[in-house]
């Protein structure tokens, strides 16, 4: 009788144990599913950032050539009546129409940095997963 009682008792806890098995990678699955959902939200706050930004570059580049052509103009004229040539004075405006247009291309780039743009909590979150599933096999 013994050995019958055993036999039963392995037979549960095999049970037992494919049940637990089971049961963690369900919970594993889940966390995984998780973890995709989070990666999606991030993604997609990603994405709304980035399209800010090329609003912004686009819309200060729209906006800011007629402002830079007058004030590049009314710069000319200036240096005009102080007594510089012409060319000197449109050379001179347009030096300073590039480096406006270097400080504007430099915020925009910027901001769309790829360091900024990756979905750091969820590789962060997905690293302590890893480590939590090798827990687990262990």
């Amino acid at each position: 009788m013994t050995i019958q009682h055993d036999i039963k008792t392995s037979q549960n806890d095999l049970r037992t144990i494919s049940t637990l098995v089971a049961d963690a990678m369900g919970q594993f699955a889940k966390l995984f599913q998780n973890e995709i959902d989070l990666a999606k939200a991030e993604l997609s706050e990603r994405v709304q950032k980035i399209t800010g930004a090329a609003g912004l570059i686009a819309g200060g580049a729209l906006l800011v050539i007629p402002a830079i052509v007058m004030a590049l103009f009314a710069l000319s004229a200036a240096l005009i009546s102080a007594g510089w040539s012409q060319p000197l004075s449109y050379l001179t405006s347009a030096i300073v129409a590039g480096a406006i247009a270097g400080v504007l291309f430099a915020v925009g780039i910027n901001r769309l940095d790829a360091r900024n743009l990756a979905p750091r909590e969820t590789i962060r979150q997905l690293e302590k997963d890893k480590d939590t599933v090798k827990g687990m096999v262990r």
